[in-house]
């Protein structure tokens, strides 16, 4: 049952793969093997320039999540992650973009009791280009194609048993416009996830380029009245290659706050 889904998921992918945006909330990133997870995110999206077509956003974001026998997702610290991205809206309906990230995540024993083995830090760059069709005043429909390199270290910055990885991560994702009073928002997105990686242990070679995961999510979008700030909150279900103990796949949940600033013109 399960390769069947995985087989449906990957042919959606291919087909909606010649279109291929997203610009909205923060995405929990994959924190591996457990049943639950959470991620939350603080954000200063800053306005570049008087047109809007030009933004940054920079985010702090912190994961937790349960071990693979137990469902609360706050039961073990599981990433740190600084991640800092630029946009450039430079046609009506199209957007690149490109960021720097770096990552400290947590691993622990595959067995129970699941101790901690230590910590992975990854250093991550990477771009994408986005896409959005717009049905009327309520719905758009936004793809993105995005690739990453991710190089690994370990805590003490030697080299790490997977040595860099090449991701490339197709993403669709729908937004209904429920209100124009805050800006309220539903996006419902589903994302295919593609890796090739160069190991350092136990061999000294490549994988193979493959299919590893698929994430699901479900957020609702809203301004704070009054205030310039933004929060989404939201439901992601991570459905990894091969992880048969998450039988329907492990279970997120998600916030983030974004404080927008306007532009401002230097003197």
């Amino acid at each position: 049952m399960k390769n069947m889904l995985y087989k449906i998921i990957l042919l959606l992918f291919l087909i909606i793969s010649p279109f291929l945006l997203l610009h909205a909330q923060i995405s929990p990133p994959g924190l591996g093997k457990a049943k639950t997870a959470s991620w939350s995110a603080l954000g200063l999206k800053r306005q570049l320039d008087s047109t809007g077509k030009k933004e940054a956003l920079t985010y702090l974001g912190l994961g937790t999540k349960s071990t693979p026998d137990d469902s609360n997702p706050f039961h073990k610290q599981a990433i740190f992650v600084l991640n800092h991205e630029v946009y450039h809206k430079f046609a009506k309906n199209q957007q690149y973009s490109y960021a720097l990230s770096y990552r400290r995540q947590n691993v622990y024993d595959a067995d129970a009791p699941y101790h901690g083995e230590g910590v992975e830090q990854e250093f991550r760059l990477y771009g994408r280009y986005a896409y959005t069709f717009r049905f009327g005043e309520r719905w758009k429909w936004k793809n993105t194609v995005r690739q990453e390199f991710r190089k690994f270290f370990t805590a003490d910055f030697k080299e790490a048993e997977e040595n860099f990885q090449l991701r490339t991560r197709l993403k669709t994702q729908v937004n209904l416009k429920l209100s124009d009073k805050n800006k309220q928002e539903l996006a419902f997105s589903a994302e295919g996830l593609f890796a090739v990686s160069k190991m350092y242990e136990p061999k000294d070679e490549w994988s193979k380029f493959a299919y590893k995961e698929s994430r699901l999510a479900l957020y609702y979008m809203t301004d704070i009245p009054n205030t310039p700030l933004h929060v989404d909150v939201g439901y992601m279900n991570d459905l990894i290659k091969g992880y048969r103990q998450a039988d329907f796949g492990v279970h997120y949940l998600a916030v983030d706050l974004i404080w927008n600033l306007p532009y401002k013109k230097k003197h």
